[in-house]
Formats: C-alpha cells, structure tokens, sequence
C-alpha cells in the first residue's frame, strides 16, 4: 500500500468517523445508555460461557521423529492447537552423533467435558504428512492424556493412563471460572433489570404521547 492509498484509506475513516458521530448525537441518552448496557450484558454473559465451557483438559504427549514439523490438533472439527517443533540429532552414549533424530511436546489443551473426537495433523518439512484421529470421554475437572507417537513409520494415538483430576492450576483456574462467573450472571441480571425497568416507565408514556399530543390539538 503506497502513501496515496494510505491517505485515500485515512480521509475515508475520518469522514465514516464524522458521520457516525453525528448519528451518535442525535440518539437520545437514555437510548445510548440503553444500547450500552445491553453491550456490556452481552460481554459479560459471552465471558460467563467461555470461563464455564472448558471444564477439563486435554494432556497432549507427542514424542516425535522430525527436524521440524507443523503440529495441529482439532477438538470436534475445532482447531485447538497448533505449533511447530523442532527436533534433535540423538547421541549415542551421550556423545557420538547419530542419523536419528528426535524430540517431545508437551500441552495442556482447555475441552468441554463429555465426548470429543481428536484429530492430530503432523506435517514434517520434507517428509509425508500424517493424520490420525481417535475418541475419548472427559470428565469435570478432570485431565486425560493422550500419547502421539509421530515417526517416519507412521502416527499412532493412543490414550495413557486413567483420567487424573486437574493440577493445582487448573483447580484455580476452575475456581475463578465459578466465582467470576456468579459474579457476572449477577452483574448481567442487574443489567437486565434495569433495563426492564427503564422500558416498564419509559415506553407506556411514548406509546401515549401521541394521542395525548392530537387530543391537544382538538
């Protein structure tokens, strides 16, 4: 982008900004405070479903064979996490360099509790991609973990262990999910209510200012 369609991009904005200013003032305040705390309901009732939604975790162990691959994982079709690693020449006796090469990954990825499919795509630089996918059940505040074998044999998934409950810092984090989130529903139902409020003593004198203007008139 040159300097002249920066400047074009710039007057634009500052017209659209004048105009919506001016459409702005000309809303009664009582309507802008009403659209303002509806917003912030709105705010706090979308920030209470994504504290409350995620309530396990998945633990993802991959164990991985490449100088450098792209890592994703998809929870139910929804893309969770992705990265790259990169790995390591391996040493034989701690000393002499070896042809193979290796590294881990280690990550705690936020899901919902009940059923979930995982997906895990590895796609080495200079090397096939590999995809494979598998089904696990997770339960509140607790943690499952899934070991990734990816090799240039191949990519295998398999979960280890039974379900752990949740480290000290998920609890936390599971604690503030459940005060922070009453203390939103209250500040949203507060919001509520005096919206309902303002709408019971405002709208039944504007539905009668009409007729009570043409009785004037007569």
């Amino acid at each position: 982008m040159n300097r002249e369609d920066v400047a074009k991009f710039r007057l634009r904005a500052a017209l659209l900004w004048r105009q919506t200013n001016r459409l702005i003032v000309r809303i009664p305040a009582k309507a802008r405070i009403v659209v303002l705390l509806l917003i912030v309901a709105a705010i706090l009732v979308a920030v209470y479903s994504e504290l409350t939604a995620k309530d396990s975790s998945l633990h993802l162990k991959l164990q991985y064979g490449f100088r450098s691959a792209q890592i994703s994982v998809w929870v139910d079709g929804d893309l969770a996490y992705s990265g790259r690693v990169s790995g390591m020449t391996r040493k034989k006796f701690g000393l002499i360099p070896t042809d193979s090469v290796q590294g881990s990954l280690s990550e705690i990825i936020p899901v919902s509790s009940g059923q979930h499919n995982i997906r895990v795509l590895v796609e080495p630089e200079g090397a096939v991609t590999q995809e494979d996918s598998i089904s696990g059940s997770f339960t509140s505040n607790y943690e499952r973990a899934l070991s990734v074998s990816a090799r240039q044999g191949g990519l295998s998934l398999s979960w280890t262990g039974a379900a752990s409950p949740a480290l000290e810092t998920s609890a936390g984090a599971s604690w503030f999910s459940r005060y922070a989130g009453s203390l939103f529903l209250t500040v949203a139902g507060s919001i509520i209510s005096a919206l309902t409020g303002f709408a019971i003593k405002e709208l039944p004198g504007r539905f009668r200012a009409p007729g009570d203007a043409a009785s004037k008139v007569e």
